[in-house]
């Protein structure tokens, strides 16, 4: 790999961002950091680069005229955009899937037809493009289903519909244009019963290493009520995952990647499987192409590697397992929100106290939803604010840090769950 030092652009804005560009910076060969938009975390740490995350023409003419080494691309968008493309043909290394493999994400439908040619076990579903065929379809399920838009909706276009009448609901929000292009079609799936799991994996999209389970808390409020919203919290690992479960997800991933492969998509970045783990085994509910958020706020603290030579090898196709393993830590993640999210809420408030919760033993506060204001002064920006991070070697010692930093941190209007990780010492039954 060498030794040299890597000048490197992280796009995005969110928590994950920011612990992926903590992480990029702890390595020796990490240069320059930039960062594009950033946040009031991220900024201290690097330089802005003002540009369009989204656009392909911006960020390649950026990464060329600065001598960026490495560009990082945090969340789907600017990958379903083709920004990965744009910067390879600048000839640059990317960390991320091209715009091809990024429709795993990017249509619900395309991921759908992947796993069915690759033989992956998951939720029966079939999608329409008009309204009425799509509610006389549920009519006829007569029971709990779920409704997704087939596109990017910032994790907001999936109904998990108790009823008839709940998934109704569901259909009409998706084809009235709520979200947009994304909604122009509409998957209807079975739903699935057991806990959940998230499984990221880094791939070269030939060899395939899964990094440590973890398991997100999607509902807004405490016992699992509520909306769903983009994350409330998170713990790594996921005690409840038997080998023979890990063992599966991983070879589910694996032939997504072989999958993809044959067809002529070289899958290059982070896979990540959202999986049910049902009596019958993993199942996948979803796949995401990017890093997952928060989960990225538990594992990648528990990570220990080279952060600049993984991405670079993921790139040159040169990625071996070796280059990643674990410490026994346990991390937890409590996410700090507005007041009103996932709905509407005011943005703008002082927030104080991150330095006496990151002087906590462990603890490591990760910037969501922050910004700078104009008088410099460190204010909410976002639903979700802050991530914080406690690592320590037991489950309880890591939630009780978690939470006591969160108690240490204030904004008007600061709200969070008192749940998060209830569930890792809970019997199985009751996931």
């Amino acid at each position: 790999m060498g030794d040299s030092k890597v000048d490197i652009l992280l796009l995005g804005a969110g928590g994950r961002e920011h612990a992926l560009l903590a992480k990029l910076a702890e390595s020796p060969r990490a240069g320059k950091l930039w960062v594009a938009p950033g946040n009031g975390g991220m900024d201290a740490m690097a330089e802005v680069a003002a540009i369009d995350q989204d656009s392909p023409v911006d960020v390649a003419n950026f990464a060329r005229e600065n001598g960026v080494d490495l560009v990082v691309i945090g969340p789907e968008a600017p990958l379903v955009e083709g920004v990965a493309d744009a910067v390879r043909s600048a000839g640059i290394m990317c960390f991320g899937p091209n715009a091809s493999a990024a429709r795993m994400e990017g249509s619900k439908k395309f991921a759908k037809q992947v796993m069915a040619r690759a033989g992956v076990p998951t939720a029966a579903w079939r999608s329409f493009t008009e309204q009425e065929p799509c509610e006389e379809y549920i009519r006829r399920l007569d029971g709990p289903c779920v409704v997704k838009a087939d596109g990017l909706a910032a994790g907001k276009g999936v109904i998990v519909a108790k009823d008839v009448d709940e998934a109704l609901a569901g259909v009409r929000e998706c084809f009235s244009g709520r979200f947009g292009e994304a909604g122009a079609t509409v998957i209807v799936e079975e739903t699935l019963d057991g806990p959940e799991c998230s499984l990221l994996a880094l791939t070269d999209g030939t060899t395939l290493v899964p990094l440590a389970t973890a398991q997100d808390h999607k509902r807004a409020l405490d016992g699992d009520k509520g909306p769903n919203t983009g994350g409330m919290g998170v713990y790594s690992p996921v005690p409840m995952v038997t080998p023979e479960e890990h063992a599966a997800m991983v070879a589910i991933e694996q032939r997504v990647v072989d999958e993809l492969r044959a067809e002529g998509i070289t899958y290059s970045g982070c896979l990540y499987g959202g999986f049910m783990l049902t009596k019958d085994g993993p199942k996948v509910l979803e796949f995401n192409a990017r890093f997952g958020d928060p989960e990225t706020q538990v594992v990648l603290p528990r990570m220990q590697a080279d952060l600049v030579d993984v991405f670079l090898a993921c790139d040159e196709g040169t990625l071996s397992p070796d280059m990643v393993s674990w410490n026994d830590d346990w991390a937890v993640s409590v996410v700090l929100t507005s007041a009103g999210y996932p709905g509407s809420y005011e943005k703008g408030k002082a927030i104080s106290g991150i330095e006496r919760a990151e002087s906590l033993d462990g603890v490591t506060v990760y910037h969501a939803g922050t910004a700078i204001d104009a008088n410099g002064q460190l204010v909410t920006a976002g639903g979700r604010v802050l991530d914080v991070t406690a690592v320590a070697p037991t489950f309880e010692e890591a939630r009780r840090q978690a939470y006591a930093a969160c108690e240490l941190i204030d904004f008007e209007g600061k709200t969070m769950r008192y749940d998060i990780g209830a569930k890792a010492v809970l019997p199985r039954n009751n996931g």
